[in-house]
Order: structure tokens, then C-alpha cells, then sequence
């Protein structure tokens, strides 16, 4: 499918129209989704009728906005006024949000269509969106492979053509370690770059909304629409936002690019690290300078992120109980007593046994513990300190480089089954992202030369907090060097 700039450009030209482009998007998702299983829900009737309306538009001779007539699938844990959003969670089956999430609401002002709702880890917990409550989705470029998670179904609408962009959230690389799996862009703001109203939380500290994109300019456009400050969510941050497409444009040459040892250690997959250095050496053709860094705390981050998201999901899945939204079991009366309190919490057990899967259940279990009594400090403390930690790392770090460079994950993408069985597998597979989160940097991921197999590897690109500008700089000299 055409990129993100040239559909609207082409759009708001009149040499295409947005239902021609509409249709292009649901014929694509016809051919293929019945295998790969991107999307949970395709709102074709609202989507030709949003087409519709922005050609009625131009037809008027009003101005469109920067994405118009452009297809922007939605992650389901992204409220959207009347459209079915679970987070693939059973618990929230049937629920139809009154509302649109902020960035949802922004996608429209800007004239975007929707082509549905994209499959996803159960609330957002997982990596490799085997753990959605309707059945995994698989990868386009090998069947048998994971997509990468938790917006596995939003990375896969890009690769596979469905759409030009879509938006997922990412909590500790769950944009961008699905974009290198399948050989797409992926892009992680800063912590309180886009608001977060309306995303069904997962870890509030760590929660940010991203784009997907089929290239970086892509990404950086729809990032320039969907960010802002938003009063409607107090972790938003009032300040300015610079051209970001722009800056995919701009010279690269005299960057100094930062090397961490900790990321090209024991576990990396030696085609990932190959083709990783090569695209960082071909940087430095373009002008750029390389100097090693040191984020000695990296070792801590995945035991620090699981402590610190876990604490904070069995706060906020605490909400689903079977009285406000989706799934609600009565449970036998003779169970429940005859007492109503013993048969309110009969109820909000028996709703949560059945509406949580496993996975979402094994981390309210683990966060409920370390936020108890007697555990707090020893845990959920210590691992705020560590977080702290981690920050410094990389505080030291951009004192003498502009961005850090390394591999978005450790190996390309593993086979469909092959980590379900064994969680701390699965959560290793997001090392190389979650620092970044924790530190709550803007992140990119962005494709290199494949493996011999053909499956996409991704570099990452790090910069400093609200610094998306030179992150971008350096994925599009990136994205070009690969061509």
C-alpha cells in the first residue's frame, strides 16, 4: 500500500479519491486476514461512509486535514465511540465505549478512516499476541511465526498492507518489538507526549500511544497528530511540538550515535547483531560518529519492569468486576450465602475467573503481592529505585551522545508456541526495549537488512526525553541506508 504521505497528499489533491483508497484497504484485509487475524473488529460501514465524507469535503471546497482519507487501524485497548473494544479480554465482551479516546478524536479532526479494531495480548500483557482472549495473530512474512506482541494486530495491518499506519501502546516494547518482527516502523513517544485518555490501562507510568507505519515520515506524521497536550489526562505535557516531519529530512552528518555494550551481549542473535552494526556503520558513512556507552543497569531492567507493571496493572484491572462494563457471572446462590455482601464478592470472583485469562491473572497475582504488606519495600521500592537508576544511565549517557543505537530485540521473531510455556522466555524477549520505557525516552524501531530466512530485524533508535525530532533523523538516514 501507498505510504501515509502520498495517500493524502494524493487525496487532498483530488487525484485520488478517499473511497477508492477505503476500498483498496478492505479488499487487502478480505485477502488476508482470515489467516493472519490482524483485526477483532472491521467497521467497513463506518469506514466507507468516513471515506465519503472527507471526498464530500474536498468536494465543498473545504480544507482537509493531514491525514486525510488515510487508513488508520486501531489497537482494541483504544476506546472508540460504538465500536466493540476489549483489549482481547473476555471480561470486557459486549462493551461498547460512549466515548473516543483522545487520540481516536484526533485521527478524525484529521480526516484519517478506520478501517476496525486490531488484535492485541489480553490488556496489553504479553509479546508476542498469543495471549488475546480470540485466538493468536500470526506474522505476515512466516505464518508460523509471532508477529510480536502486545500490538501484534496493529503491526501486522501495516506489514501486511492493510492499512499505511495504525496506532498501538506500548508499556515495555510493545510497539516497537512487533515492528521489528515484521519488518515495520514503530515509534514510542516520550512519556506525556500523547495523552493517554481513553487507552485502557495496563501500568499507568509506563502506558504511552504510538504509530505503526509502512515508513518513518509516515510515522512522524501521524505522531504529529495525535500528540499535544490534553486536559484530560494529567500525566500530558504542555509543550510545544516541533516539526516532526521535518526533521525526517535533515542531515544527519555530525551525530554522535552511542553503542551500549550491555546491548550486544550474551543472547544476541549473532544475524541480529550483524546486520545491526552494519546499518550503524552505514551511519557513519553518513556522517555520523560512534562512541560506546555504558547503561550498566540494562541487566536490571526486566525484573525492575515486572515488579513495577505488575504493581500497577492489579491496581488498575481492579475496575472489571462485572458491575461496570462487559462480562458479569452470577454465581450459584447456595455458593454465594445468603448474606448480599458474601454474594457481591461471590459475583466479582466468579466475573474475574472467568473474564481474565492466565497471563493477566499471573500479574495481578504478582502485583497484588508485591504491593502487600511486608513486601512492599523489599520489591516495589526497591524497584523504584532501580528505575532511577536505569534514568541515570542514560542522563549520563546523552551528556556526550545526541541518541543511542542498538538492536530492537535479541533474535528475529520465534515461532508461534515456542515461549507460551515458559513466561520468563517470553518476557526476555523485550530486554532490549524496556529500558527505554522505564526511563520514559522516545524509541523507534526501524527495519535493516533481513535475516537469511527472510524474517525482519529492527535497529533501535533512543534519544532524549522529548528529543523525537533527532530519533526521527536518524531512522529516516536509516531507513534510506537500507534501500
Amino acid at each position: 500500500m501507498d505510504t501515509v504521505v502520498s495517500i493524502a497528499e494524493a487525496v487532498r489533491k483530488g487525484e485520488r479519491s478517499a473511497l477508492s483508497v477505503a476500498e483498496e484497504s478492505l479488499a487487502a484485509i478480505e485477502a488476508r486476514d482470515g489467516s493472519l487475524h490482524a483485526f477483532l473488529t472491521v467497521t467497513k460501514d463506518e469506514m466507507l461512509a468516513q471515506a465519503r465524507a472527507v471526498d464530500d469535503k474536498r468536494a465543498r471546497g473545504e480544507a482537509l486535514g493531514l491525514l486525510a482519507g488515510v487508513p488508520v487501524a486501531l489497537k482494541d485497548a483504544l476506546c472508540t465511540r460504538g465500536v466493540p473494544t476489549t483489549a482481547a479480554s473476555k471480561i470486557l465482551d459486549g462493551y461498547r465505549p460512549p466515548y473516543d479516546a483522545t487520540v481516536v478524536a484526533r485521527l478524525r479532526a484529521a480526516d484519517a478512516i478506520v478501517p476496525g479494531k486490531t488484535n492485541q495480548d489480553e490488556f496489553a500483557m504479553g509479546s508476542s499476541t498469543e495471549r488475546s482472549a480470540y485466538g493468536p495473530t500470526k506474522n505476515p512474512v512466516d505464518e508460523t511465526k509471532s508477529p510480536g506482541g502486545s500490538s501484534g494486530g496493529s503491526a501486522v495491518a501495516v506489514a501486511a498492507g492493510m492499512a499505511p499506519a495504525s496506532l498501538g501502546s506500548d508499556t515495555g516494547g510493545s510497539i516497537r518489538q512487533p515492528a521489528a518482527f515484521t519488518g515495520c516502523v514503530g515509534l514510542k513517544p516520550t512519556y506525556g507526549r500523547v495523552s493517554r485518555f481513553g487507552l485502557i490501562a495496563f501500568a499507568s507510568s509506563l502506558d504511552q500511544i504510538g504509530p505503526f507505519a509502512n515508513d518513518v515520515r509516515g510515522a512522524a506524521r501521524v505522531l504529529s497528530v495525535i500528540a499535544g497536550h490534553d486536559g484530560h489526562d494529567a500525566t500530558s505535557l504542555a509543550t510545544p511540538l516541533p516539526d516532526l516531519e521535518a526533521a525526517c529530512g535533515r542531515s544527519v552528518k555530525g551525530m554522535k550515535l552511542g553503542v551500549p555494550a550491555q546491548y550486544f551481549a550474551s543472547g544476541l542473535d549473532p544475524e541480529v547483531e550483524a546486520n545491526v552494526r552494519a546499518a550503524i556503520a552505514r551511519l557513519e558513512k553518513d556522517g555520523c560518529t560512534v562512541h560506546p556507552v555504558e547503561l550498566s543497569h540494562t541487566k536490571l531492567a526486566v525484573a525492575t519492569y515486572y515488579v513495577i507493571a505488575t504493581a500497577e496493572a492489579s491496581s488498575n484491572l481492579a475496575r472489571f468486576d462485572g458491575v461496570r462494563y462487559g462480562l458479569r457471572v452470577e454465581p450459584d446462590a447456595r455458593a454465594a450465602g445468603d448474606k448480599q455482601a458474601s454474594a457481591l464478592r461471590a459475583m466479582y470472583g466468579a466475573t474475574r475467573d472467568a473474564g481474565f485469562g492466565p497471563e493477566v491473572k499471573r500479574r495481578i497475582l504478582l502485583g497484588t503481592f508485591v504491593l502487600s504488606a511486608g513486601h512492599y519495600d523489599a520489591y516495589y521500592l526497591k524497584a523504584q529505585k532501580v528505575r532511577t537508576l536505569i534514568k541515570r544511565d542514560f542522563e549520563q549517557a546523552f551528556a556526550s551522545v545526541d541518541a543511542v543505537v542498538c538492536p530492537t530485540a535479541p533474535t528475529p521473531a520465534f515461532a508461534l508456541g515456542e515461549k507460551t510455556s515458559d513466561p520468563l522466555s517470553m518476557y526476555l524477549s523485550d530486554i532490549y526495549t524496556l529500558p527505554a520505557s522505564l526511563a520514559g525516552l522516545p524509541a523507534i524501531s526501524v527495519p535493516v537488512a533481513p535475516a537469511k530466512s527472510g524474517l525482519p530485524i529492527g535497529l533501535q533508535i533512543i534519544g532524549r526525553p522529548l528529543d523525537e525530532p533527532t530519533v526521527l533523523s536518524v531512522a529516516a538516514a536509516a531507513e534510506a541506508s537500507a534501500r
